[in-house]
Order: structure tokens, then sequence, then C-alpha cells
């Protein structure tokens, strides 16, 4: 996901968060909820700075990013959600954490390589980060196996779905996973003996792998004693058994099982005095020199190879591994003790989503909706006469994305339209999206196409994307070297009689039908001219060359958004200081950008009341007396991931100024991006507002920042009720 999914500090101190929990739990569960560990926190500022600039005021990016990975695995003890979802985002961590590790513990590790340390305005050095990473997540990657094996296992074997061990096999499960092991394993799998002819291997980033003891000779009088099994990449981690040869219910293995099984057949003639599971996370980000670049894709192309291989940046291996092979491993992958994390099952949890698909259990899956539409694009043939008459807003998932899919497609065939324009970021190849954009280029439209080809992990499949534009007659261009293109922008110029008419979509979120069914994003499509006039101006600066040009109703990163939110920040504190009212809601993923914390923390100092809305990292310490005691920061988790970008200003309690936008509040969003941001009214600002205001009521879902870095999940008062967020936007705006 963007944003994926994906966050001078005193000495860290565990603490325990005592949170109340109203369900009926298990023994397990309320044990672990009991002794709950969430994060090391920040010391509390025993003399606050006066320095606004001072580090004491600023929360340590990564370790806040990694505490939103925390909140994420705290959900796998919600016994208020249905447990194949609770298993999800146990499984979500897992792949949170890959990422993590693959992107940002990478970056220290490269600072401190190349002697290249930089430190944030919290002034934290690389290796103090990389130490306290390694320290919570050695508490919460344990954490995360003790509810997988005294919590989750048990539940779902309890709902008849067994995970079989092989010391559960009968006769005819081990007959049935033999044939499976000589007809699909053995065809395809590539045990490597070490010696001098044969050195340990170069193994792939993420791969599931095996380190075997090895006692005898083989064919060639060899003896060398250790081997390396890596388990192929097109087989599935999770195997069904087939239901005649089970007692009912779900029957799944691990393909480990099997090779841990029949690893002795795959050395005839020798002993396998041990085989032990381990995987390897290297550093998976890109660099590039753009004053040496020529030609982005090509060189975009021959970096994705050599992410495979990347330095090592995490060592995972099964508990019971003798530590003179984890030794051996640590030395061959040239990572530290405080780079190796020892677990209690298997070591690439990820892959067990694959459950998703075994096992068809829509009792324990969320009740399933159907998004809404508003009654005007209801049964609408003509989107263009809607728009003409009404702008509409639309909330997905709770309300459909497909009438973004059907202005495209209708579009596509429409004799009167002459030309599209688009920013793709996120999409897939064959998506409705493009597949509308391909037709409409094939119909004889000018059709042109923004494409971002560094999404991280998504570049190959936008390489792909383009190649099929390009085929179709498209025009593609990939925006501005050394600033990402994340403005999600749709433009359809129109005649109509004499006139062009230009019809725009603005979203928070990306041109993605599937992430519209688990993202909260705004959409926003409109007939308006100036609107129409700004996104023209936007994708001349990102398809040709020339000066900024002057918008009159969108603010653009990076030359005016980042300023307009100062300006509207200091706005409201002269409103204040004037006696007036002040009041500011932000709901964003991110908030790390210095100036825009600064100018927040002055806010609150002149008396405005600030409301934060942060999913992710958050840089800012909320509830200082006499910095930020008026501010208050809360995480919304839940069943959907909360991506909505809105920016809303009190302005005096007359009009609210109300902004959605493509920006997270995080430097390169506002300084290194080509973002959008553009002003809602009328209704639409009052529905914002109101939106909003369940989110600063939900005492369900909400975790809540402290000033000394901690988060605490926000429970209902004694005789309040439990309230929902995304369930009463569900129960409001969904079917």
């Amino acid at each position: 996901m963007d944003d994926s999914i994906n966050p001078g500090e005193s000495a860290m101190n565990d603490i325990s968060q005592d949170v109340t929990v109203t369900l009926e739990q298990s023994e397990a569960t309320a044990a672990l909820l009991e002794s709950r560990e969430i994060l090391p926190t920040i010391d509390p500022i025993e003399k606050l700075p006066v320095d606004l600039k001072a580090p004491e005021l600023y929360i340590n990016r990564e370790l806040s990013h990694l505490q939103f990975n925390v909140r994420v695995l705290e959900q796998a003890l919600d016994e208020s959600y249905p447990l194949l979802e609770r298993l999800m985002f146990l499984l979500i961590f897992s792949s949170n954490l890959d990422e993590f590790f693959e992107i940002r513990v990478a970056e220290q590790l490269r600072q401190l390589k190349y002697g290249r340390e930089a430190v944030g305005p919290d002034a934290m050095h690389p290796q103090r980060v990389l130490d306290k990473i390694a320290e919570i997540c050695a508490i919460n990657i344990e954490r995360q196996y003790k509810i997988l094996n005294d919590i989750m296992f048990p539940a779902l074997e309890a709902e008849n779905i067994h995970f079989r061990r092989r010391s559960d096999w009968t006769a005819e499960q081990l007959s049935w996973v033999r044939d499976y092991f000589e007809e699909k394993i053995v065809p395809v799998i590539s045990p490597i003996g070490l010696d001098p002819s044969h050195p340990f291997p170069r193994l792939v980033n993420k791969s599931l792998n095996f380190i075997v003891e090895l006692d005898g000779k083989d064919a060639f009088g060899r003896e060398t004693g250790m081997a390396i099994i890596p388990a192929p990449r097109s087989l599935p981690r999770l195997i069904r058994l087939p239901d005649e040869l089970c007692d009912g219910g779900d029957n799944l293995i691990f393909l480990s099982s099997i090779i841990h099984e029949f690893a002795e057949e795959l050395f005839p003639g020798m002993k396998v005095d041990g085989c032990y599971q381990f995987r390897i996370t290297r550093n998976a980000d890109l660099s590039f020199d753009f004053e040496e670049i020529e030609d982005l894709a090509r060189a975009l192309r021959g970096e994705l190879h050599s992410r495979k291989f990347g330095d090592a940046v995490r060592l995972e291996v099964d508990s019971r591994t003798p530590e003179s092979l984890i030794s051996f491993l640590q030395a061959e992958f040239n990572l530290p003790d405080s780079h190796v994390y020892r677990v209690n099952g298997p070591v690439n949890l990820t892959r067990l989503m694959a459950v998703r698909d075994l096992v068809e259990r829509s009792e324990l899956r969320w009740k399933s909706f159907t998004p809404n539409l508003p009654n005007k694009l209801k049964n609408n043939e003509d989107i263009f006469s809607a728009l003409r008459k009404n702008d509409q807003l639309l909330l997905h998932p709770f309300q459909s994305f497909t009438p973004v899919v059907d202005l495209l497609r209708q579009a596509a065939k429409d004799n009167d339209v002459i030309a599209i324009k688009q920013t793709l970021y996120r999409t897939g190849v064959k998506s409705d999206i493009v597949n509308a954009l391909v037709e409409a280029a094939r119909n004889g439209k000018e059709v042109t196409v923004v494409i971002e080809l560094r999404a991280r992990f998504d570049e190959e499949s936008n390489l792909q994307l383009a190649s099929r534009l390009q085929e179709a007659g498209c025009l593609v261009v990939y925006g501005v070297v050394g600033y990402k293109t994340h403005a999600k922008m749709m433009l359809i110029v129109r005649r109509e009689g004499s006139e062009l008419v230009r019809y725009c979509h603005l979203g928070t979120g990306n041109y993605h039908s599937g992430t519209a069914r688990l993202y909260t994003d705004y959409s926003y499509m409109t007939a308006d001219n100036e609107v129409g006039e700004d996104v023209h101006k936007i994708f001349q600066q990102l398809t040709g060359m020339g000066k900024i040009q002057k918008l009159q109703k969108l603010y653009n990163a990076p030359f005016t958004l980042h300023a307009k939110m100062l300006e509207l920040i200091q706005n409201e504190i002269r409103n204040v200081k004037a006696g007036k009212q002040g009041h500011i809601i932000i709901k964003v993923n991110g908030l790390t950008e210095p100036k825009l914390i600064r100018a927040l923390y002055e806010a609150s100092q002149a008396g405005v009341q600030i409301d934060l809305i942060i999913r992710g990292m958050c840089r800012l310490r909320p509830g200082l007396e006499g910095i930020s005691e008026n501010i208050r920061v809360r995480s919304i988790i839940g069943r959907f991931l909360e991506h909505t970008r809105i920016y809303w200003f009190a302005n005096d309690g007359g009009k609210p100024v109300v902004i959605g936008s493509s920006a997270d509040w995080m430097e390169r969003n506002m300084l290194n991006r080509v973002e959008t941001g553009f002003e809602l009214f009328g209704k639409n600002a009052e529905r914002i507002r109101k939106e909003l205001d369940y989110y600063l009521q939900d005492n369900a879902q909400a975790w809540e920042l402290h000033s000394d870095g901690s988060y605490t999940l926000v429970q209902p008062k004694e005789g309040e009720e439990r309230f929902s967020a995304q369930q009463k936007l569900l129960d409001e705006l969904a079917v």
C-alpha cells in the first residue's frame, strides 16, 4: 500500500497499559490484554523547552511508524471482530514489518554504513533508533507468536479449522502428502549441499529456506555436513488436505511440514540430523542518481532485479535452531544479534493469508455489505448531465467507486469527448480504469496518462501498465524527475455545442477498485469550470515545462499547498487572539513535517482547539503544558484502512475552510511530491464536518496518543455506549 500500507530522545522504558475490555474473553486473551506492552515510551519531559524546535518536542518518525504496526497487531485481540479477520490483522502485522525492515530499517543501516548519519527534528542518532527498533520488535514479535499459538490456533480448532501437524497425520493423509511431495515439490526443489564448489546460495528477499544438518557422504564422497533447501516460491505455503481424507472441517498443512517430513529423501543415503526454517529480509528500496538518468523506465527496470538481493537487514529463524547454525547464518548475512529474531512457529507468516482462499467460512468474516450510491447517480446513464447540475462527493468504501469508473467508461464511448487526462499511482494493469483508458484511445480520444513509476512495490506493475497504454495509443509520461506524482486527478474535455466543458475527478486515494473496498477515501466529481482550468494547468506542469501557473481553486504541492496550510493555521491564531473562535481538525495518515508541527504548537499556545486524527506516524507530542495542551491526537484502526486526507479550519465559525487532498502532512508530500488539495463548500463541507465528528466520538477503535509517546485504547465511559465511526458510516451510507 502507499502509505501500503508505509512513521534528542532520552532513555525509553517499557510500560504496561491497563486496558479494560467489556467483552467476555478467553483466559489467554485476557492474560495478553492484562500484560499489554504496546511499546517502550519516551520518558516525560522534566523541563519543557521554550524553543519549539527543541528535539524533546518531537517523536522519532521510525518509532512512531512502528507504533502504528503494533496497534495493527493489537486488533487480533479484539474479540468483537470475526475470528478470521483477527487472524488477518495478526498476519498484516507481519506484512507491515516486512516493509518496515525493507525500507525504514534499511535506510538507517545505509546511513551508518556510509557514514551519512542524518537526524530528524528529534535529533535521535540512527544507531539509537536501530537499538530501540530491535527492542520493540523483540517484544512484539514474541507477543505475535503468543497470540498465534495460544489464542488463534485453539480458537480456529474450536471452529473446526485445523492446522495439521505431522504427528497428527493419519496413514492415508501421509500417503497423500507423500504423493504431493513427489509430484509437486520434487520436480521444482533444488537442495544445495555446501562445499567449496557450492558456496552459500544467494537467497531471494523474504523467501522461505531451510538449513539442514547432514551426516554421511554423498555419491562423490563429499562430507559437507550442511545444506540449504530454498522452498520454491511457486509453491503454496498452505495446502488443503482432501476432505475425504479427514473427519470434517477444514484441514490445512504447511509446506514447511512436508519439507521437514521428507527432507532426508532429498539427500539419498545421508542422514538428516536437523532441518530448520529461516527467512532473510533484504534492503528493498530503490535509489537513483537523477542527474545521471536519461530514461527513467529503463533505469527502473535495471534496479528491480537487484531489489531481490539487497543487503540483509533481518534474519528470522525457528527458535529450535541450534545456536551454532544461527551463528553460521549470521556470519553469512553479516548481521548482529540484534537483527536476529527467533520465532516460535512459521517464519513466513504473511503467506498464511492464503487461508482466506482455502477456507470458506463467511460467518467468521466481516458481514458483507453493498456500497451505496447517491440518488442522483442511481440509474443515471448520463453522468455528465448529473455533474452539470451538482457536484458529487463520495466516501468509499461506504459509497460505491463505480461512478468514478462509469464516468471514464462513458467518456471513452462518448463521441463528444475529445480528450482525457489522468494520473495513475497504484491501479493494476488490468483494472477497469485502465481498460476504459485503452478503449478511449482506440476510439480516437486524446488520452494522456501520467504514471508514477516509482510507487513503492508497484514499480513492475506500473511499467507493464505504461507499456499496455502506449500500445493502445495513449500518451504516457512519467511526471517530473525527482518529484513523485501522487496527485489523484482525472480530467475529461467534452465538446458541448460551441463550448468545451471540463469534468474532473479529484480524490484522496488511488484509482484502484480493489482498495476502494478496503480503504476509506473521498472522491470529488465536478464540472466546475475553475476547478477544471486548475486541473488542466497542473497537467501542463506535469507533461510540459514552464513557470508556476496561478491556480484559482486548487492548491498544489510542492508550490502552494504547504504555504496555504501555514496561512490557515495562522488565521486561526489571529481569530483566537481577537477573541473569536479557533478550531482545527486534521485527518491524515501521517504528521511529520516540522514547520507544520511548530505552527500547530503555536496555535495551541494561542488557545486554538486542535483535533488530529492521525492513522500512522505522528512526530507531534500532544498534552504538553504551555505548548500542546490544546492538542488531542487519536488514531483509528478498524475494519477499513483509514486513508482520507481532510483539513478543516473553523475560520471564525463562519464558513469553515474544508480541503480534501491527496497529501499527508509529511515532508515528502508537502515539499517533494506533486499533490493536490481541493476545497469543498456548502453541503459537502457540512457533511465532512459531521463525518469528522464521528471519528472524534469513536470509543471503540480509537487510540489516544500521550505526550510520552505511548498510545492507549479509548474505552466507553461508564454508562456510555460503544461507538465506532466506521460502523456508523456503514449504517448510514452502505446497503
